[in-house]
C-alpha cells in the first residue's frame, strides 16, 4: 500500500468517525436549550427532565468529539507535514479561533450540567444557549478551513512559498458562506431526524408517556426546519462550486463533455473509459439552469482538464446522488410531519408515521458522510485546489498502514463506547420518580 493511499484512507476513516460526533454535538445542545426554554415558559417538569437527559448526551458527545478531534490534529501534522508547513500560517487563525470556541463550550457545559440547582434558572438557560452557539461556531470555523482548501485565498504564491498572508481573507474565502451554511443546516437536520427516530421508536412502545412525545416534537422541529431549508442551501452551494470548482461539479454530475444546455442527471453510473454516464435520468438543460440560472449556459465538463487532473468521477457522482436522495427523503418526511401537525394541531403519532421517521432517522448522517466524500474526493488530485497536490503533501515516512490500523481501532472503540453510553441514556423512558424529582426541583426555583 502506497503512503498516499494509506494516508488518505486514514484521514477518511478519522474524519468519517469524527464528523458524526461533531455534528451531533452541534445540534443536541440546541434541542437541550429549546427544551429548557419550554420548561421555563410552561413549568412542565417533562421539559426539565428532557433537557437534563439531552445534556448528558451532549456531554458524552463533547468528550468523545474532543478526543477524536485531538487525534485528527495530530494526524494533520504526521500525515501531511508539507501541507501544514505551507498552510499553517494561512489557516492557523481559523484553528485558533475554533480552539477558543471549544474552550467556551467546555466551560459553559460544566456550568450547565452542574449548575441546575446552583445558578438562577434564566442564567442556567443562557449557559445552554452559549453552548449551542459556541458549538455551531466551532463547526463553522473548521468548515471555513476546508472551504479555503477548495477556494484558497489570503496569500500570494511566490514559487512554492506563500507570501503577503492575510488570515482573515483566507478565513472569509469564496466558499465560506456556502459551505458553512450547508454544513450547519446538515448538522441540525441529521441530528434532529436521528433523535426523532429514536423517540419515535420509544413512543411506539410507550404511547402514554409524555416524555417521548415532547422529545419527538422538538427534534422534528429542529430537524424538519433544517431539512426543508437544506435544498435551498444546496442550490446555493452548487452555484458556488460551478463558479469556483467546475471540475468538481462535472464529477458530481457525471458531465464529461463541455456543452451548452447540459442536462441534470438523476442516478446513473459514470463510465470514465467511454466518458458517458449510462442509466441516468437526464433533465435537458437542467444543470445549466441550476448552475448558472440560464438553460443555455455552457457547463465545463471533465474534458476541460487533462485526465491526471480529474477526480474519481464514479465515487464523486455516486456519493453526490446518495447525499441528494437522503436529503430529499428527509425533506419529504418533514413536510409530512408539518402537514400532519397543521391539520391535527398536535405531534403526529400514527404507527405509519412513527415507522417512517424511524426508518428515515439515519439518512441525515449518511448524507453527511456522502457530502464530505463529495467535498474531499471531488477536489482530488489537489489538497489545496490549484496550489498543492495531495501527493506533494503526504509524509515520506514509510509504514503508514500500521498507523492506519491503530487509529482505525481507536475510532471503532470510540464508536462502540459512544453507542453504549448513548443507548443507556436514551433507550428507556424516565421513571415516574425522575419526573417527580424534576417537578419538585422546578417548584424550588
Amino acid at each position: 500500500m502506497s503512503n498516499l493511499l494509506a494516508a488518505r484512507l486514514q484521514m477518511a476513516i478519522s474524519l468519517g468517525f469524527h464528523i458524526l460526533f461533531a455534528v451531533a454535538g452541534i445540534a443536541l445542545p440546541l434541542m437541550m436549550a429549546v427544551s429548557e426554554a419550554l420548561w421555563l415558559r410552561t413549568g412542565e417538569p417533562v421539559y426539565r427532565a428532557l433537557a437534563k437527559r439531552w445534556a448528558r448526551g451532549a456531554a458524552i458527545l463533547f468528550t468523545v468529539g474532543a478526543v477524536s478531534g485531538t487525534v485528527l490534529s495530530f494526524e494533520l501534522g504526521l500525515l501531511w507535514p508539507r501541507f501544514m508547513k505551507f498552510a499553517g500560517p494561512i489557516i492557523g487563525l481559523g484553528f485558533g479561533l475554533e480552539g477558543f470556541a471549544f474552550f467556551t463550550e467546555a466551560i459553559f457545559l460544566g456550568i450547565y450540567i452542574y449548575g441546575w440547582d446552583r445558578v438562577p434558572p434564566v442564567a442556567h438557560w443562557l449557559a445552554g444557549v452559549i453552548i449551542a452557539a459556541s458549538g455551531a461556531l466551532s463547526g463553522i470555523l473548521v468548515v471555513s478551513v476546508n472551504a479555503w482548501m477548495n477556494t484558497p485565498s489570503g496569500f500570494t504564491l511566490s514559487g512554492s512559498t506563500a507570501t503577503n498572508i492575510d488570515p482573515l481573507a483566507a478565513l472569509w474565502n469564496r466558499a465560506t458562506v456556502s459551505e458553512t451554511l450547508h454544513m450547519t443546516l446538515a448538522a441540525y437536520a441529521a441530528t434532529g431526524m436521528l433523535v426523532a427516530g429514536i423517540h419515535a421508536v420509544l413512543l411506539g412502545r410507550d404511547r402514554a408517556h409524555p416524555f417521548h412525545r415532547r422529545a419527538l416534537a422538538i427534534a422534528l422541529v429542529v430537524g424538519g426546519v433544517a431539512s426543508l431549508l437544506q435544498p435551498l442551501s444546496g442550490e446555493y452551494a452548487a452555484r458556488t462550486v460551478a463558479r469556483t470548482q467546475p471540475v468538481k461539479l462535472a464529477a458530481m454530475e457525471g458531465q464529461f463533455r463541455t456543452e451548452r444546455r447540459a442536462p441534470l442527471r438523476i442516478g446513473g453510473l459514470p463510465d470514465p473509459a467511454r466518458e458517458t454516464t449510462p442509466y441516468a435520468l437526464e433533465i435537458p438543460a437542467g444543470l445549466s439552469f441550476l448552475a448558472y440560472n440560464d438553460p443555455n449556459a455552457k457547463v465545463a465538463g471533465l474534458d476541460a482538464v487533462p485526465a491526471p487532473d480529474r477526480p474519481p468521477v464514479r465515487v464523486v457522482h455516486v456519493a453526490f446522488q446518495v447525499m441528494v436522495a437522503c436529503g430529499m427523503a428527509m425533506a419529504l418526511v418533514s413536510l409530512w410531519a408539518a402537514a400532519s401537525a397543521w391539520r391535527g394541531r398536535k405531534v403526529p403519532d400514527g404507527p405509519a408515521f412513527l415507522r417512517v421517521v424511524a426508518v428515515a432517522s439515519p439518512l441525515g448522517m449518511l448524507a453527511i458522510e456522502a457530502g464530505w466524500t463529495v467535498t474531499e474526493v471531488g477536489r482530488q488530485p489537489w489538497i489545496v485546489q490549484g496550489v498543492m497536490r495531495t501527493a506533494e503533501a503526504v509524509t515520506p515516512v514509510p509504514g503508514l498502514w500500521v498507523s492506519m490500523a491503530v487509529y482505525s481501532t481507536l475510532y471503532v472503540g470510540l464508536g462502540v463506547v459512544v453507542a453504549l453510553l448513548l443507548g443507556n441514556q436514551f433507550r428507556s423512558s424516565p421513571r415516574p420518580e425522575e419526573l417527580a424529582s424534576a417537578a419538585q426541583e422546578g417548584e424550588a426555583h
